[in-house]
């Protein structure tokens, strides 16, 4: 790990090929360190990271390698679940990922011995995203181009499934609403589905497309937020299913949106990849800039 002025980024990390995600575990693993993943075109590694903001011992930031697992196709999505323990005795991590092959894998492993996976098959195209139940970790949502939202117990069984009206292209499960996916697609709809009767409880509008990334705030279930051609968009669901704030952001279009875990005012935004103008960009909806 080493630090890098040239790009204005605070560190890189060298890899052996092609990232094409990277994604932070949100749960508490029992560790101070943070669990890190990222995959590329046929494999995934498990890592971890610890910085100087959360131990004054470590200068900048600490790198180290968990394990790396094979994957036989390109990983285009990873979802960590809550089960995933550091402390525990032995170990255990536990992901999720999609694949170009239109297939999520289940992977589990102690870090020693055991290391096993699974394949879940059933949309017929690209999966967009995917999440785990986020008390007990016993189910995985995904959304697909193929108009559909699954739900999949941990042996691969599908347990509900929702027609969707374009492709999903979001889907995140809060842990104070246990029951209830949120879901966007890609023509600016974003719905919220009651898992017990399987059905569409409530729905906002972005009045503009493609919705590209939705995410649900942690620190506050009335507040989502998303990005859908150029512009981020914030919802109060108490107030109206139309946005009550959104502004332009990224020239070439906006592609990911994602709230703080700490701070129900604070998200970051990217632009598209391989654009020139491409950013990650850090708002605080207290300031304009």
């Amino acid at each position: 790990m080493k630090q890098d002025s040239t790009r204005n980024t605070s560190y890189t990390l060298d890899c052996e090929d092609y990232v094409h995600v990277v994604t932070f575990s949100p749960f508490d693993s029992g560790d101070t360190c943070s669990l890190i993943a990222y995959g590329g075109n046929n494999y995934v590694v498990i890592g971890t990271c610890r910085f100087q903001e959360e131990d004054a011992e470590v200068e900048g930031m600490q790198y180290k390698t968990l394990r790396k697992f094979h994957h036989d196709v390109r990983v285009d999505a990873i979802a960590w679940s809550p089960e995933t323990r550091l402390d525990a005795l032995p170990p255990q991590i536990r992901f999720c990922t999609a694949a170009s092959d239109r297939k999520l894998r289940l992977f589990t492993s102690d870090l020693q011995d055991k290391n096993e996976f699974k394949i879940f098959g059933g949309h017929s195209d690209y999966i967009n995203d995917l999440v785990f139940a986020p008390k007990e970790g016993q189910e995985v949502a995904s959304v697909s181009d193929d108009h559909t939202c699954r739900v999949w117990d941990l042996e691969g069984n599908e347990k509900a499934h929702f027609l969707l009206r374009s492709p999903g292209m979001s889907v995140s499960w809060h842990p104070e609403e246990a029951f209830k996916l949120m879901v966007a697609e890609k023509n600016g709809t974003i719905r919220f589905y009651d898992l017990i009767t399987q059905q569409a409880i409530l729905s906002l509008e972005c009045e503009q497309t493609p919705l590209m990334s939705a995410d649900w705030c942690f620190k506050n279930t009335l507040k989502i937020g998303a990005v859908a051609g150029s512009d981020w968009l914030i919802w109060d669901i108490t107030r109206s299913s139309y946005p009550q704030d959104k502004r332009p952001v990224h020239v070439d279009r906006a592609r990911l949106f994602r709230w703080s875990r700490v701070n129900e005012n604070l998200f970051a935004t990217t632009g598209y990849p391989g654009k020139t103008t491409t950013q990650l960009l850090v708002h605080h909806l207290g300031h304009p800039q």
